[in-house]
């Protein structure tokens, strides 16, 4: 995920609202609990930042849009009705107890179609060089990180699992080329990643299948669905929960958007990765 893409998006919608609602800055501001100068960072074109998921459920319940929209994921406004008495947020903390957390979704989804769109590459994927540069970038535990990712893994290598992976074509094209957040990763260690990665899907299909869409028809932000339980969207350091529903199926037509523009189906993930992986060998 480009979050210059999701900034502008936000910043886009906020826009609106801010014109919508009449207000100057000023009362703006103070009807979601910020400062003016807050406000002006977020709004303008040079910041790459979004607001604590408190502001931006503030803005979502005080003027009456979904936060899905809010943040770019439909175009569709009226949800917050049903939506906000029906979310939790959860910290998301490194090490065993994020785990542990993730452990207790899974098991209560046991059964049902797991949907996850990823924020990079899906964390049962990577390999331990991967997940060490990742967690190094964020500052995050590097143990932490590969306990999610053993955990995951082992998860999906379960009898009766079932799990869809959407992410952007692009975001795989990057790796290969050492682009964006890849830039400076040597080519051996992007092209054990991606024959790793390739090895994988082939392994577990088809129980685990990915999808790859073109990120210039589509966009969207990180979120997994577990059955029809619960949906968590990613927000930096924490997980908002959606409970509600109809907030749940929303999410769902939403990964179903996403599959039906695939560029790149399941059974073809494999070969299409190892390709990548040759590439990222020049």
């Amino acid at each position: 995920m480009d979050k210059r893409i999701l900034t502008r998006l936000f910043r886009d919608r906020l826009v609106q609202l801010l014109q919508r609602s009449g207000d100057n800055q000023s009362t703006f501001s103070k009807e979601v609990g910020i400062d003016r100068s807050a406000l002006s960072q977020l709004l303008s074109e040079k910041s790459v930042r979004l607001p604590r998921i408190e502001t931006l459920l503030n803005i979502a319940e005080r003027y009456s849009v979904a936060l899905d929209w809010l943040l770019g994921l439909s175009h569709d406004e009226g949800l917050i009705g049903e939506l906000h008495p029906s979310f939790e947020i959860e910290e998301r903390v490194e090490g065993q107890a994020n785990t542990t957390l993730l452990m207790q979704w899974h098991a209560e989804a046991a059964g049902s179609k797991v949907r996850y769109v990823p924020a990079r590459i899906p964390d049962l994927l990577r390999t331990p060089e991967i997940i060490a540069y990742e967690a190094r970038s964020a500052h995050q535990s590097i143990a932490g990180q590969s306990n999610e990712t053993l955990f995951r893994l082992d998860y999906n290598r379960q009898p009766g699992t079932d799990m869809e992976v959407c992410m952007p074509m692009q975001t795989l094209e990057a790796l290969a080329h050492g682009h964006g957040m890849w830039s400076g990763l040597d080519g051996n260690t992007r092209q054990r990643q991606l024959g790793h990665m390739a090895n994988l899907i082939h392994e577990l299909y088809p129980s685990f299948r990915l999808f790859l869409f073109d990120e210039k028809e589509k966009f969207s932000v990180p979120y997994t669905i577990f059955g029809s339980l619960r949906a968590a969207i990613f927000v930096g350091s924490m997980y908002l929960i959606l409970n509600n529903t109809d907030a749940i199926r929303k999410m769902q037509l939403h990964f179903d958007g996403l599959i039906r523009t695939t560029r790149i189906h399941a059974h073809e993930a494999a070969e299409f990765v190892k390709a990548l992986a040759r590439v990222s060998d020049r």
